[in-house]
């Protein structure tokens, strides 16, 4: 796709709103990728938008990912078989995504973004007892906890190209029982791994346009640093910052899905 400025504008300004949310709400901004690079940026392939968006979820994730090794202690084991069998539902379901008609991956899509919105909504509560580590005695009990749920959401992620944070955290905390701050530092190390499967899907099938991928990935990193320190500002509003967000996505999600249920019906 040959870019002109107002596009190439679009994409890093779209970038720039999904690091901001990413960087004030600390999640959930990977979710508005693949509708702002069909709707404001104009690309025309639904496939292509999800491999293109899962490269710059894929990126942002691993830059994050880093600035959290260095400053907190990211639970490696349990993250490491989430994220394994995440990989293998990640390719799955990349090429679930790509054999599937791209309206229809659409009004699913939207669907998701119903579902992630209402999640959202939803108030996180902390365990109350110990987290238990994994470890050869407890393998048994929670490693096909960590895979089932891994699997499940590496398919889902492969699908729509999302890095399914908002997914991630909670399987993690259920798996095994972690806290959220503890669950939102391993989930990167997910986001990072089945971003990068789906991305390598759709780039062997030409399906990723790496510009504006990378403008995408630009517009990020500034939306972050100024999401970052909007968030000390803001952080008394958090959580109604991020229920208007949710209440977005829902909004966002139906527009979404009622557009591909149109053109599936014209």
């Amino acid at each position: 796709m040959m870019l002109g400025a107002l596009p190439a504008g679009l994409a890093i300004g779209s970038g720039g709103l999904i690091g901001l949310v990413l960087g004030v709400i600390g999640g959930g901004g990977s979710i508005l990728a693949v509708p702002l690079l069909i709707y404001a940026v104009g690309m025309a392939s639904p496939h292509a938008a999800i491999g293109t968006a899962a490269f710059a979820v894929a990126v942002n994730a691993a830059t994050s990912l880093g600035l959290h090794a260095r400053r907190s202690k990211i639970r490696w084991p349990c993250a490491i078989v989430f994220s394994a069998a995440g990989i293998a539902g990640a390719f799955a379901g990349a090429a679930i995504g790509k054999a599937t008609d791209g309206q229809k991956l659409l009004a699913g899509f939207g669907l998701l973004m119903i579902v992630v919105g209402i999640m959202m909504l939803r108030t996180r509560t902390q365990p109350d007892h110990p987290s238990p580590w994994l470890t050869w005695r407890t393998m048994p009990r929670l490693g096909p906890r960590l895979a089932g749920l891994g699997a499940g959401v590496g398919l889902l992620s492969g699908v729509f190209g999302i890095g399914g944070g908002f997914l991630i955290v909670p399987g993690l905390m259920v798996a095994a029982r972690m806290p959220i701050a503890e669950a939102a530092s391993a989930s990167l190390v997910a986001v990072t791994a089945f971003g990068i499967a789906s991305a390598s899907s759709y780039a062997w099938s030409g399906l990723v346009d790496w510009p504006i991928a990378l403008l995408l990935v630009a517009g990020g990193a500034v939306g972050a640093i100024a999401g970052t320190r909007l968030n000390s500002v803001l952080s008394q509003r958090r959580d109604l910052l991020a229920r208007v967000f949710a209440l977005f996505v829902i909004a966002a999600g139906l527009y979404v899905t009622s557009r591909g249920a149109l053109t599936l019906l014209a």
